[in-house]
């Protein structure tokens, strides 16, 4: 009994101690990301909409990716493929289209796809009616779920320093 007091103290001390670091990083990602997105000429509205020529968008964000770069990613569907779509940040043109295959990519495309199918308004119809609600700020991702059995959008909005999260219903 004594070892697993110790253990879970243990535990619960890497926890409490790791999460500043891990707080600290979110905020220097998301510094990093904030700055980025200055050069983003196109919104994520148009890049949702410039994906479908790939399948049905179910999901969308401004990243950094792994080459430090800012990179618009759409999720979409078509039937049962999945793809992420590279919107150049820029012109709004997709760049490429590649096929999601496994993961977690997956399995997150999988869960959005679900969400979608009983969604009646689109995406970048949820990401425009955010923006337009909370003017100033620029939409940086959408991601749908089902809350209760029904389908909403968590859209996660950035002007200055400022970041929020707010839901869209999509039925």
């Amino acid at each position: 009994m004594r070892r697993f007091a110790l253990s879970m103290l243990a535990l619960l001390m890497a926890v409490t101690l790791g999460a500043p670091a891990l707080h600290a990083e979110e905020a220097k990602d998301q510094a990093a990301l904030a700055k980025a997105l200055a050069a983003a000429k196109v919104s994520l509205e148009k890049a949702l909409s410039a994906s479908q020529r790939e399948g049905k968008p179910i999901s969308g964000k401004f990243e950094i990716g792994d080459d430090g770069k800012l990179q618009l990613s759409v999720y979409t569907a078509k039937g049962d493929k999945f793809s992420e779509v590279i919107v150049d940040h820029t012109t709004g043109k997709v760049e490429k289209a590649e096929p999601i295959t496994s993961g977690e990519d997956l399995e997150a495309a999988k869960a959005q796809s679900e969400a979608m199918a009983k969604a009646k308004l689109a995406l970048d119809k949820a990401v425009f009616k955010a923006a337009y609600a909370n003017r100033g700020y620029r939409a940086v991702s959408v991601f749908p779920s089902l809350k209760d059995g029904h389908p909403v959008a968590e859209i996660t909005l950035h002007k200055g320093d400022d970041w929020k999260t707010v839901t869209e219903n999509l039925d």
